[in-house]
């Protein structure tokens, strides 16, 4: 097993070198605007998965993973002398759908602000089923145990020997 560091870095330099041969080097016409995303690598450094982003419709996608697909033989020996290591890694390319399901999300949000919007509409023409302020407020409160403690000293009378009668 190797430390998770180097496997990073060497993620990274897979990255990087991918990225600058297909840039610099392959001139196949199948290739589209491409754009290397990530690149990920085994513990034990044999397989590393590149991921990339192609801009245009379904053929240029097509078309692009067709090329680095017959591009993959040097893509996979440039790597291999640029990272020094007993066996070059295998790599496998996957496209990186990363802007499909942005858009998803965009379109998800959309509707939750526009469900939003309608709840907010709706509770603005909303009117109470009873009264504004069901419960009872503090002030309310304060005056009804006014009323009663007066109630109660009316009702009670001393008599001139310090009990009290009803």
């Amino acid at each position: 097993m190797s430390d998770p560091a180097k496997v990073r870095r060497h993620a990274e330099r897979v990255r990087e070198l991918v990225a600058s041969v297909v840039r610099s080097q392959i001139k196949d016409p199948r290739l589209g605007m491409i754009t290397i995303t990530d690149a990920r690598i085994t513990a034990d450094l044999r397989d590393a998965t590149v991921f990339y982003t192609v801009l245009g419709d379904q053929v240029a996608q097509a078309d692009t993973a067709a090329a680095l697909e017959s591009a993959k033989g040097l893509l996979r020996s440039t790597v291999g002398k640029a990272l020094g290591l007993r066996h070059s890694p295998t790599l496998t390319f996957v496209l990186d759908d990363v802007q499909d399901q942005v858009k998803h999300i965009d379109d998800l949000l959309a509707a939750a602000r526009n469900a939003d919007a309608e709840v907010q509409r709706l509770a603005a023409q909303a009117k109470y089923a009873g009264e504004a302020q069901p419960y009872r407020v503090d002030d309310e409160l304060d005056e009804a145990d006014e009323t009663d403690e007066a109630d109660e000293a009316t009702d009670v009378k001393e008599t001139p020997r310090g009990g009290e009668t009803r």
